[in-house]
């Protein structure tokens, strides 16, 4: 077996968490995965021999090409319905419910990528490699080109602003249709306190590419501006399920054109606006 080929059987066992870093960081498995291929390119280029530890390496790699694509305007954001969180334990383990917590595990990791989101791009690498890989301050300060004690406060800061973000998914499916109903009737009725009523203080909306060219943007936050983007808006809008999430579609002459998929605890915490038609066409979509 070839040099090269010792290195491809090394890269490829750490897969898995690469994948992992750069899912939590870009929200979006597509992306995730071009962020994988490029640090095998980064790994092909160098000398391997040189590298004393080849998974710090490749983890401080993947999080700095993860780093480029955050600040690039070109990248865009799906969300992801597969990233996994752990949910805390049951006092009795004879009444779980597989659905059910199927649901909440995806409910959560949902959330938190929500979350995470409002982070800036320095700030999700740093929580993400250092509280959810636990990749050191010292390995991290050249990533971000900042001292470990900058980086150190970095986190801080974004481990409080984790942790006042939404902790409890809605999972009852009944009671999220309802929000998500409601917020399509207040948008078509342009209610714009009731939309603000619905909508989580620190929402965060997303658009894919496609709808930034129908008149979206890139990204919005916060509860008032997403309720002035929607106020009046949703008129063709009809309730669906994304993924086995709460969502809706704009049908027209029979045809799916724009899917929106939510995020909801007690309120709306995330929405994704996907016109792609390959994207929608790879949904697990149900209208109606």
């Amino acid at each position: 077996m070839s040099d090269t080929e010792l290195l491809a059987q090394r890269f490829e066992e750490h897969r898995p968490r690469l994948r992992a870093v750069a899912r939590r960081m870009l929200g979006s498995p597509a992306e995730a995965e071009d962020a994988v291929q490029d640090t095998w390119l980064r790994l092909s280029r160098v000398d391997a021999e040189g590298i004393d530890n080849l998974p710090g390496w490749l983890t401080t790699t993947v999080g700095r090409v993860c780093l480029d694509r955050l600040g690039s305007s070109a990248s865009r954001h799906e969300q992801s319905a597969d990233v996994v969180a752990d949910e805390p334990g049951r006092a009795d383990p004879d009444e779980v419910d597989p659905e059910r917590e199927a649901l909440l595990t995806e409910s959560v990791g949902r959330a938190l990528d929500v979350v995470l989101r409002t982070l800036g791009p320095t700030e999700r690498l740093v929580f993400v490699l250092h509280d959810m890989f636990a990749v050191s301050f010292d390995e991290l300060a050249p990533v971000v080109d900042r001292s470990p004690a900058a980086v150190r406060q970095v986190a801080s800061r974004a481990r409080r602003r984790v942790q006042s973000g939404p902790a409890a998914p809605e999972t009852d499916p009944a009671r999220q249709r309802g929000i998500v109903e409601a917020f399509l009737a207040a948008s078509r009725e342009g209610r714009f306190d009731d939309l603000l009523t619905l909508l989580d203080p620190h929402v965060v909306l997303r658009f894919d590419a496609a709808a930034v060219r129908r008149g979206g943007t890139d990204a919005a936050h916060g509860s008032a501006v997403v309720a002035a983007f929607f106020s009046g808006r949703a008129q063709g809008a009809v309730p669906a399920v994304v993924d086995a999430a709460p969502g809706a579609a704009v049908v027209l002459d029979g045809r799916v054109h724009i899917v929106l998929s939510f995020v909801v605890t007690d309120r709306i915490i995330g929405i994704e606006v996907v016109a792609d038609p390959a994207q929608i066409a790879a949904l697990d979509l149900v209208v109606g």
